[in-house]
């Protein structure tokens, strides 16, 4: 099963693996790699989105994205909880 389908379903020439890790390698810091981490916050699994993010980088950018009032809350809970476990 393709899980970058859920993410990129209006943008089927997003739902390649290595297509995507390549233009986040490519677009670090731009407004590129902002959407497409956006994306995965709103459609994407847990385990789906911290294959291609880790949590601090999710933490730092949070504030920039405009996410869903539902997205928001979940990822700010998800990083609280990420962030706490990992300084164990």
């Amino acid at each position: 099963m393709n899980y970058l389908k859920a993410v990129f379903w209006d943008y089927p020439q997003f739902t390649d693996k290595e297509k995507i890790e390549k233009i986040l390698q490519d677009n670090k810091d731009t407004s590129v790699y902002l959407w497409v981490l956006k994306r995965f916050l709103e459609y994407g699994r847990v385990v789906d989105t911290l294959s291609f993010f880790n949590i601090e980088e999710i933490s730092e950018k949070l504030p920039k994205l405009n996410l869903s009032a539902y997205a928001g809350r979940k990822w700010k809970r998800l990083v609280e909880v990420y962030s706490a476990y990992q300084g164990k």
